[in-house]
Protein backbone atom coordinates (compact mmCIF):
# COMPACT_ATOMS: atom_id res chain seq x y z
CA UNK A 1 0.00 0.00 0.00
CA UNK A 2 1.25 3.41 -0.83
CA UNK A 3 0.96 7.00 0.73
CA UNK A 4 -0.84 9.48 -1.49
CA UNK A 5 2.67 11.05 -1.55
CA UNK A 6 4.41 7.72 -2.61
CA UNK A 7 1.74 7.02 -5.21
CA UNK A 8 1.90 10.79 -6.69
CA UNK A 9 5.67 10.62 -6.70
CA UNK A 10 5.62 6.94 -8.69
CA UNK A 11 3.31 8.85 -11.15
CA UNK A 12 5.18 11.61 -11.76
CA UNK A 13 8.44 9.28 -12.22
CA UNK A 14 6.25 7.21 -14.63
CA UNK A 15 5.32 9.52 -16.85
CA UNK A 16 9.04 11.63 -16.85
CA UNK A 17 10.83 8.32 -17.16
CA UNK A 18 7.96 8.02 -20.46
CA UNK A 19 9.01 11.53 -21.42
CA UNK A 20 12.73 10.91 -21.51
CA UNK A 21 12.48 7.20 -22.87
CA UNK A 22 10.32 8.31 -25.92
CA UNK A 23 10.48 11.96 -26.50
CA UNK A 24 7.78 12.95 -28.90
CA UNK A 25 5.63 15.84 -29.07
CA UNK A 26 2.16 14.32 -29.12
CA UNK A 27 -1.36 15.58 -30.69
CA UNK A 28 -3.13 15.00 -27.36
CA UNK A 29 -5.41 17.98 -27.32
CA UNK A 30 -3.67 19.71 -30.19
CA UNK A 31 -6.45 18.34 -32.61
CA UNK A 32 -8.14 21.74 -33.87
CA UNK A 33 -11.52 20.22 -33.84
CA UNK A 34 -13.08 21.36 -30.70
CA UNK A 35 -14.11 18.54 -27.67
CA UNK A 36 -11.45 15.82 -29.77
CA UNK A 37 -8.17 14.85 -28.12
CA UNK A 38 -6.03 11.80 -27.34
CA UNK A 39 -5.58 10.66 -24.07
CA UNK A 40 -3.00 7.91 -21.92
CA UNK A 41 -4.35 6.49 -18.88
CA UNK A 42 -2.39 4.63 -16.76
CA UNK A 43 -3.34 3.46 -13.01
CA UNK A 44 -3.36 0.54 -10.38
CA UNK A 45 -5.61 -1.35 -12.58
CA UNK A 46 -4.65 -0.91 -16.29
CA UNK A 47 -3.19 0.91 -18.87
CA UNK A 48 -5.24 2.29 -22.28
CA UNK A 49 -4.84 5.21 -25.18
CA UNK A 50 -7.79 6.76 -26.00
CA UNK A 51 -9.54 9.63 -28.74
CA UNK A 52 -12.26 11.44 -26.38
CA UNK A 53 -14.93 13.30 -27.94
CA UNK A 54 -16.22 15.14 -25.42
CA UNK A 55 -18.62 17.88 -25.37
CA UNK A 56 -22.77 18.52 -25.96
CA UNK A 57 -24.26 15.13 -27.50
CA UNK A 58 -25.65 16.73 -30.46
CA UNK A 59 -21.73 18.18 -30.93
CA UNK A 60 -20.35 14.66 -30.45
CA UNK A 61 -22.74 13.13 -32.75
CA UNK A 62 -21.55 15.35 -35.74
CA UNK A 63 -18.17 14.47 -35.39
CA UNK A 64 -19.26 10.36 -34.02
CA UNK A 65 -21.00 10.07 -37.39
CA UNK A 66 -17.73 11.17 -39.33
CA UNK A 67 -15.82 8.08 -37.37
CA UNK A 68 -17.97 5.59 -37.57
CA UNK A 69 -18.09 6.21 -41.18
CA UNK A 70 -14.11 5.23 -40.90
CA UNK A 71 -14.95 2.65 -38.45
CA UNK A 72 -13.84 -0.23 -41.33
CA UNK A 73 -10.61 1.41 -42.14
CA UNK A 74 -9.69 2.27 -38.64
CA UNK A 75 -10.27 -1.06 -37.55
CA UNK A 76 -8.69 -3.11 -40.61
CA UNK A 77 -6.15 -0.71 -40.96
CA UNK A 78 -4.42 0.82 -37.63
CA UNK A 79 -6.18 -0.96 -34.88
CA UNK A 80 -7.76 -4.03 -34.22
CA UNK A 81 -8.86 -4.01 -30.64
CA UNK A 82 -10.10 -1.10 -30.72
CA UNK A 83 -13.39 -0.72 -28.49
CA UNK A 84 -15.79 1.98 -29.89
CA UNK A 85 -18.47 3.83 -27.36
CA UNK A 86 -20.94 6.11 -28.08
CA UNK A 87 -21.60 6.49 -24.93
CA UNK A 88 -18.96 6.03 -22.70
CA UNK A 89 -18.59 7.48 -18.99
CA UNK A 90 -15.39 7.46 -17.29
CA UNK A 91 -15.64 7.53 -13.22
CA UNK A 92 -16.68 10.61 -11.42
CA UNK A 93 -16.59 12.33 -15.38
CA UNK A 94 -19.35 13.44 -18.04
CA UNK A 95 -20.24 10.98 -20.60
CA UNK A 96 -17.91 11.28 -23.87
CA UNK A 97 -17.87 8.95 -26.90
CA UNK A 98 -14.36 7.01 -27.12
CA UNK A 99 -12.69 4.56 -29.25
CA UNK A 100 -9.84 3.14 -26.93
CA UNK A 101 -7.53 0.63 -26.58
CA UNK A 102 -6.58 -1.12 -23.19
CA UNK A 103 -3.57 -3.02 -22.88
CA UNK A 104 -4.53 -6.92 -22.42
CA UNK A 105 -2.59 -7.68 -19.45
CA UNK A 106 -2.35 -6.77 -15.61
CA UNK A 107 -0.38 -3.73 -14.74
CA UNK A 108 0.05 -1.08 -12.72
CA UNK A 109 1.73 2.03 -12.09
CA UNK A 110 2.51 1.29 -8.55
CA UNK A 111 4.54 -1.67 -9.81
CA UNK A 112 8.07 -0.65 -11.89
CA UNK A 113 8.53 -3.81 -13.41
CA UNK A 114 5.59 -3.56 -15.53
CA UNK A 115 6.21 0.36 -16.71
CA UNK A 116 8.25 -0.67 -20.15
CA UNK A 117 5.54 -2.73 -21.26
CA UNK A 118 3.01 -0.14 -20.82
CA UNK A 119 5.41 2.84 -22.27
CA UNK A 120 5.78 0.55 -25.46
CA UNK A 121 2.28 -0.10 -25.33
CA UNK A 122 1.36 3.64 -25.33
CA UNK A 123 3.59 4.60 -27.55
CA UNK A 124 3.17 1.60 -30.34
CA UNK A 125 -0.69 2.70 -30.04
CA UNK A 126 -0.99 6.24 -29.94
CA UNK A 127 1.02 6.18 -32.83
CA UNK A 128 -1.37 4.56 -35.20
CA UNK A 129 -4.05 6.31 -33.26
CA UNK A 130 -2.68 9.78 -34.55
CA UNK A 131 -1.47 7.97 -38.22
CA UNK A 132 -5.23 7.37 -38.33
CA UNK A 133 -6.38 11.05 -37.12
CA UNK A 134 -3.81 12.56 -39.74
CA UNK A 135 -4.55 10.39 -42.33
CA UNK A 136 -8.31 10.82 -41.94
CA UNK A 137 -8.64 14.56 -40.60
CA UNK A 138 -10.23 16.33 -43.62
CA UNK A 139 -12.92 13.73 -43.37
CA UNK A 140 -13.51 14.17 -39.65
CA UNK A 141 -13.41 17.63 -39.72
CA UNK A 142 -16.07 17.40 -42.54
Amino acid sequence: MFSKEESKQLRQEFWTSFGKSYPRRWILYHTKIKGLSFKFHFDTNSALVAMDLEGSLDHRASYWERLMSLKPILLEEYLPEAIIDAFYVPEHQKERSRIYVPLQKKVSIHDKQTWRDVMSFFYDTMDLFEAFFKDYKDLIEG
